[in-house]
Parts: structure tokens; C-alpha cells; sequence
């Protein structure tokens, strides 16, 4: 394992390193301490490296991952795990606003709550939230899951396209298009398979499924408040 002091090293520096690293590269567990807050950790990997981080970090903390697993032992700011294409992003802690925004794949899991626009506009990335998150979440989510074990806040899938929401506990209300629909035992599978995968024990039967109406995927006038 390779150890790296943010108290003595820069972030540049470290994301330089963990860039220049081979495809073959031995040097694939390494442990980041004193983060202090500090933005954009570990950004940008592109090797299926394991990354753990001591400590809180900034905005953007494994932003654009593709197959490495970070694990960050703390809370995470605005956006982390943004655009993540593959591989594993886990918080320990709390998320701030905008965690997995635009994600593509993978799998996001926030141990604790997310703050609001959890998994906007996501694109296919798996998100499963130990406890609740905040308003406009899954905002224009296209594709991909978002598992909510807590409550969700007002306008809950606002304009959603094709992802799929569960969540387990109040919703405070729905955004435009957005209508529970039917738990199915094919639903249900899927569910209860994130949840073994995020490591996070719930019932998949207290859960409530939620998606798109369809009604404005084209211009309607009797819709048209809506837009």
C-alpha cells in the first residue's frame, strides 16, 4: 500500500501520480490521509486502482472514476463521484449537493445522507443512499437507479426521462413527470441486488417505485405549465 500525506503534498501532485501509474501497474492500493477538506481527490482515475481517503473531502472527489473503487472514510462535497463512468465510489459519511451528477456507470454509494439534486441528470451510474436525500433529486435522470433508504425531498424526479427511483421512506412530492409506479417482482430483484452490492441491509418490500409519466417527452398545450 502506498500512503500519501496531503499535509505534505499537493492534490496535483497526487492526482499526477495516480495518472502516470501503468495499466500494469503493482502500486494499486493506496491510502490518502489529512485531506482536510481539500477539492478534486483523486479525480480522473482510469485504472481499476483502490483508493481510500482518511478524512473529508471537497467538491468533485472522484469525479470522472472509470474502474477504480475510492472509498472515502469522512463526509464528500458538491459533486462527488460527478460523471463517473465505471468502477465504485463510496462515502462513508454524508454527501453534499450534486453527488454522481451526470454519472454513466458504476455504482455510487453514500452511506449516510446526500444533500439536494442527488444523481441529477444521471445516465446510467447505480446510486443507493443509506439514509435520505435532498430536494430536486434524480432532476432529468435519463437512465440508471437510485435507491433512497431514508426520505426524499420536494420535486423528486423533476422532469425524469428513464431512470428508476426506490425509496423507502416519505417522499415530500413529485416533480413534473414523475408518478409511483407498480413494484414488480422483477423491480424487486433489482432492488434487493443494489442493495447486496451498496452493502446496505433493508426490506426491498417497504420500498416504493418511481418513474417517468411520459407526458413530456413531446410538446403538449394541455401540458404546457409543466414545461
Amino acid at each position: 500500500m502506498s500512503t500519501v500525506d496531503l499535509a505534505s503534498v499537493s492534490v496535483r501532485d497526487l492526482n499526477s501520480r495516480l495518472h502516470a501509474l501503468p495499466p500494469g501497474t503493482n502500486e494499486r492500493h493506496w491510502r490518502i490521509v489529512n485531506p482536510k477538506g481539500e477539492h478534486a481527490i483523486a479525480a480522473g482515475l482510469t485504472l481499476p486502482l483502490e483508493v481510500e481517503i482518511e478524512g473529508h473531502t471537497g467538491y468533485y472527489c472522484a469525479g470522472m472514476n472509470k474502474a477504480a473503487t475510492v472509498i472515502i472514510n469522512g463526509h464528500a462535497g458538491q459533486g462527488v463521484a460527478e460523471n463517473i463512468m465505471s468502477g465504485e465510489v463510496r462515502v462513508k459519511g454524508n454527501a453534499s449537493q450534486s453527488a454522481a451528477a451526470s454519472g454513466q456507470g458504476g455504482l455510487v454509494v453514500i452511506e449516510g445522507d446526500a444533500s439536494a439534486r442527488c444523481g441529477i441528470s444521471m445516465k446510467g451510474v447505480d446510486i443507493v443512499v443509506g439514509g435520505s436525500v435532498g430536494h430536486m433529486s434524480a432532476f432529468m435522470a435519463q437512465s440508471g437507479h437510485l435507491v433512497v433508504c431514508g426520505d426524499a425531498g420536494p420535486s423528486l424526479g423533476d422532469s425524469i426521462y428513464e431512470a428508476i427511483l426506490y425509496v423507502q421512506g416519505k417522499v415530500e412530492s413529485l416533480g413534473a413527470d414523475c408518478i409511483e409506479k407498480e413494484m414488480t417482482p422483477a423491480h424487486a430483484k433489482t432492488l434487493r441486488d443494489l442493495l447486496a452490492r451498496a452493502g446496505i441491509k433493508a426490506d426491498p418490500k417497504r420500498f416504493r417505485r418511481y418513474g417517468s409519466a411520459r407526458k413530456l417527452y413531446n410538446f403538449h398545450v394541455d401540458h404546457a405549465d409543466a414545461y
